[in-house]
């Protein structure tokens, strides 16, 4: 039903307009085998558990069972129990004034059966919307059973002049409120073991019970949890009997392709900001971005049971079109276009979100993350054009199109940049610089411009070119082709032998540790 002023508004209306009440798992079912007859989306905005997780929480719906999501951090978990309410039905209607949204027909509190029994079919009717009818709580140690399910309310006992006996003193906890609705619990094993065995009832045999009280409330509610895997963290786990009463248990992971998690981290991030600025960001760095947390979900140097949060993709986007933004506003410019000098702007979206497996220097973070980024540079450097290392070149998968001679080696595919840099020139870049200032700089390397557009053969504009560019030299250091000094300021380009002597000297002398990207490992 729409919201009307033409609802029931007693027992008796509610009885004449043939309206019958369903449990609220018979309610989801229904709403649910309604979008999947109409081929509707069932959890729009979610990407990449198309053929996993969701068609297993429709198959849970369809059973009628409670549910857990079991799985890293930053997978979905709390999002999808909280799109569960797009499944209620718009209104429901309870006893008007009913702490526990009585069943008009079934009443179970002692207000609402004390109601029915004095006013019969007058008696009062509301209609509560779908989000009164969704309940959450986040597990932690110092919930209480009274908290969950209730107790005894030693003020409204005084108030209203009743014993502690009578069962108009009970003070409902979180759980009977959402009697007719879902209730979520995030965090589960966070939760104490002596507070889990208080759920036990609810999960078999739908009641509560509360204190000495010789009653039973039989509740009407949809359980879902969420959880992180038991070997997680030791701050708990989830007790036998409890797991064991949760009937369906769903797996969540990390999105599985790089194409999906760039669409995950469009899809949250804050990105256009301004509505006389435009927004661009080249789908190259979306890749690197997106590159560095499956390479943390794999890295040695990462904690892997703890995970990689999808807030790691979207902290860093953001970040990194910050300080583009940033930028523009300095030199009054209407692009916001960022480049790969920005990466350093997306360390701190990165370094709060991986847990290392050894905690060292408070630098560890930053290292590890600079080490992830530049990695993942070099995978996605080789998408776009010829792997500098092979000895033959390499046609990239995005190159099919373009005409290589393959009988050079990476190296001689890039023989003229190479060789500007060890005559002793260098080119320094600062995330700063105005735009022209920052195109005319790339364009002094010999042979970049041009071997860009060699390999890339739809460039745009010069806003793309130059990015392309900047993007070239930053792949030829990701593979041990040329040098890069990073200053407070920017980042200095230079020749790698000259720099490799320089640092031997650094060396001797005591410097700070490094990451070589070739062997991929560090070097102390």
């Amino acid at each position: 039903m729409a919201a009307s002023e033409n609802y029931p508004k007693t027992l008796g209306e509610l009885k004449n307009s043939g309206y019958k009440v369903l449990s609220v798992k018979d309610e989801i079912r229904k709403n649910l085998v309604e979008r999947l007859k109409n081929k509707e989306e069932i959890f729009p905005g979610i990407i990449g558990y198309e053929k996993t997780v969701i068609p297993q929480v429709v198959n849970a719906i369809l059973a009628k069972h409670d549910i857990i999501f079991l799985g890293l951090r930053g997978q979905a978990k709390t999002k999808m129990a909280r799109m569960l309410i797009d499944l209620l039905d718009e209104y429901t209607p309870v006893i008007k004034d009913s702490e526990i949204n009585d069943n008009p027909f079934r009443p179970i509190s002692k207000f609402a059966v004390d109601i029915v029994n004095e006013k019969g079919d007058e008696t009062e009717i509301e209609w509560i919307g779908r989000e009164s009818r969704f309940g959450e709580k986040l597990a932690t140690p110092d919930v209480t059973i009274a908290d969950l399910i209730g107790d005894i309310d030693p003020i409204k006992a005084a108030t209203q002049r009743l014993h502690y006996s009578h069962e108009g003193a009970i003070h409902f906890g979180i759980i009977p409120r959402m009697n007719r609705g879902i209730f979520a619990i995030n965090e589960l094993p966070d939760l104490q073991p002596r507070i889990q065995v208080g759920l036990l009832n609810i999960m078999q045999e739908r009641d509560i019970q509360i204190r000495g009280f010789n009653i039973r409330f039989p509740l009407d509610v949809f359980i879902v949890y969420t959880a992180n895997p038991e070997d997680y963290t030791n701050r708990g786990n989830i007790i036998t009997p409890l797991k064991d009463r949760i009937d369906s248990q769903i797996l969540t992971h990390y999105p599985k392709s790089i194409e999906d998690g760039i669409k995950i981290t469009e899809s949250q991030s804050w990105l256009r900001r301004h509505h006389d600025k435009e927004v661009v960001i080249p789908y190259y760095m979306k890749e690197i971005i997106e590159m560095s947390a499956h390479e943390a979900r794999r890295s040695e140097f990462v904690e892997q049971k703890s995970g990689v949060s999808a807030r790691l993709t979207i902290s860093a986007m953001e970040n990194l079109v910050s300080n583009a933004e940033r930028r523009s506003i300095i030199n009054s410019e209407n692009i916001i276009f960022p480049r790969i000098t920005d990466m350093n702007a997306a360390l701190p979206g990165m370094t709060g979100k991986i847990e290392l497996v050894f905690e060292g220097e408070q630098e560890g973070p930053v290292k590890v993350s600079k080490a992830l980024i530049g990695k993942s540079v070099r995978e996605v450097f080789r998408k776009y054009f010829p792997d500098p290392l092979q000895k033959k070149s390499k046609r990239p998968p995005g190159l099919q199109g373009v005409a290589i001679d393959e009988k050079q080696s990476g190296t001689e595919l890039y023989a003229e940049i190479i060789k500007w840099f060890e005559e002793g020139n260098y080119l320094e870049l600062n995330d700063d610089m105005s735009f022209k200032e920052y195109f005319d700089n790339l364009k002094r390397v010999n042979g970049l411009e041009k071997t860009v557009k060699k390999f890339i053969k739809t460039v745009e504009n010069d806003y793309e070119l130059a990015s392309m560019m900047e993007f070239m030299l930053e792949g030829l250091h990701n593979n041990s082709k040329i040098a890069k000094d990073e200053m407070d300021e920017g980042v200095s380009y230079k020749d790698m032998v000259g720099a490799m002597l320089y640092n031997n000297k650094a060396t001797q002398k005591g410097s700070r540790s490094s990451y070589d990207y070739e062997s991929e490992e560090w070097n102390f």
